[in-house]
């Protein structure tokens, strides 16, 4: 990366106010470029372009909390923690339960920060991986509400057998929840979301058409049938590393290839005009809306399984 792009980002960004210096700010582009483009290679321009379209402020107070710098931390505390309770609250449908939504709220700063478990040594802060392609306040928002249905998906074995047959729906069932939550009140409307909001979902499916019978298996079961990593793992005869790398796998293939149908438009066919390709910006906007207001029904996309998972007798 040329030195005088990431000197430009970094004073652009106002990481100085932190105290939050060049080399870590020009790592954190880095990472955030890698993470975009993968192995892809692409030229300089193309970078300095994703670069130059990131939320740098919202980057630069991350990467400065993530590296425990007081200031920051504490503008962080002082200017997100009430927009953090405020989802909870949707979240768990407070003001009925005011105390387990702020509990539900508090239990991410500790993974913000970096605290690992009972020692309090600092692990590794959940903020290093903000990447900056969407607000900061987003992203939080869909952090907290997949821990909320992380927390559904690790208690659904409480639920007596009887309330039941489907054990995933109270999982299914609190994502949506969590889902609405993630709008602001008041919050106003791009005139173009649901525009957008359909050609990701456009993309989305015509990228799940071609995904391996056996990656959407592992889909399926653990979007869908809400089974953890150790249950999938161990119905496939794997470790649950293992499960898990495959997991992470179909989502960053499923990415790449919806963002590429973005970008790429679509040819005209069968009486419809030719639609052009979207820029970087606007198909990062498409995932921030998703993230926001995703009408999206996984279950039939990905369809009924074929047949039973290997392992399973």
């Amino acid at each position: 990366m040329p030195a005088a792009l990431a000197a430009a980002l970094h004073a652009q960004s106002g990481a100085a106010r932190w105290g939050l210096e060049l080399a870590q700010f020009t790592e954190c582009l880095r990472a955030s470029a890698a993470r975009q483009f993968g192995e892809c290679g692409p030229g300089a321009g193309e970078i300095e372009r994703y670069l130059k379209g990131l939320r740098l402020e919202d980057l630069a107070l991350a990467a400065a909390c993530a590296a425990g710098l007081a200031e920051a931390w504490e503008y962080f505390v002082a200017h997100y923690r009430e927009a953090l309770y405020a989802a909870a609250r949707a979240i768990v449908g407070a003001p009925r339960d005011e105390e387990r939504a702020r509990e539900l709220a508090d239990s991410l700063y500790a993974d913000l920060y970096g605290v690992a478990g009972a020692t309090g040594a600092r692990g590794k802060p959940l903020l290093a991986y903000f990447h900056g392609r969407s607000k900061l306040s987003t992203w939080l928002r869909a952090v907290l509400s997949q821990r909320y249905v992380d927390l559904l998906r690790a208690g659904r074995r409480e639920v007596a057998l009887d309330e039941g047959d489907d054990d995933s729906e109270g999982a299914r069932s609190g994502a949506r929840i969590a889902v609405a939550a993630l709008r602001q009140p008041g919050e106003t409307r791009d005139p173009d979301r649901e525009r957008y909001i359909g050609l990701l979902r456009a993309a989305l499916l015509d990228a799940l058409a071609s995904v391996s019978d056996e990656d959407r298996s592992r889909l399926r079961a653990y979007y869908v049938d809400a089974r953890t990593l150790a249950e999938i793992a161990k119905r496939r005869g794997e470790h649950e590393a293992t499960a898990s790398r495959h997991l992470e796998r179909c989502r960053r293939e499923l990415r790449g290839r919806v963002e590429r149908r973005l970008l790429e438009g679509d040819a005209p066919q069968d009486g419809r005009a030719a639609r052009p390709g979207l820029s970087a910006a606007q198909v990062e906007l498409c995932f921030e809306y998703a993230v926001e207001d995703w009408p999206f029904d996984l279950k039939s996309a990905l369809g009924r399984d074929g047949g039973e998972e290997p392992g399973v007798t």
